[in-house]
């Protein structure tokens, strides 16, 4: 397997989730991202605390990142642990055929729903209360005259019934 490949993936994981990344350096999330998208996090063999410690363990001292000589150090670390019973050597092929041009999954990543619970919360004919007073006929809003009391400004008390009749009986 070519370095290239390798290294393309390592890229295309260090950038994952930070614009301003340049691809050279990858943090631990990141790392940690990766073993997991190429599967030699298995939960078993592998555990993220595994790769926790053994991402502590390569990188500098004091720094929050790994290059990617600090993340063959890490591969070489964790490919026995992955790939038991095999040379080091194999266990370390193994781990790199798993990664060989590799991307970022998006697995759980949320996508907006446009499923039934939104227009059955929308659907205005199902309004009650003072709510559907709110809505005309067709669903459509009647605005501040659905919100508010109109004063009708006839200078009577609101429940009045002999609103008008004053000037019959004289």
């Amino acid at each position: 397997m070519s370095m290239s490949e390798l290294e393309k993936a390592f890229h295309k994981f260090a950038m994952y989730g930070d614009t301003a990344a340049t691809g050279n350096d990858m943090t631990g999330k990141n790392f940690s991202k990766m073993l997991k998208d190429c599967g030699v996090m298995d939960g078993k063999a592998v555990t993220s605390t595994d790769v926790d410690i053994v991402f502590n363990k390569v990188k500098t001292k004091g720094a929050r990142t790994i290059n990617f000589a600090e993340f063959q150090q890490a591969m070489k670390e964790l490919c026995g642990k992955r790939f038991k019973g095999k040379s080091p050597e194999e266990a370390l092929q193994a781990v790199y055929a798993l990664m060989e041009g590799k991307e970022p999954a998006n697995v759980g990543v949320t996508k907006t729903t446009t499923a039934g619970g939104v227009d059955r919360l929308t659907d205005t004919s199902k309004y009650t209360g003072s709510h559907k007073e709110r809505f005309d006929e067709s669903g459509k809003g009647k605005g501040i005259a659905g919100r508010e009391d109109m004063t009708d400004g006839s200078g009577y008390v609101g429940a009045y019934k002999g609103a008008g009749t004053y000037d019959k009986t004289h």
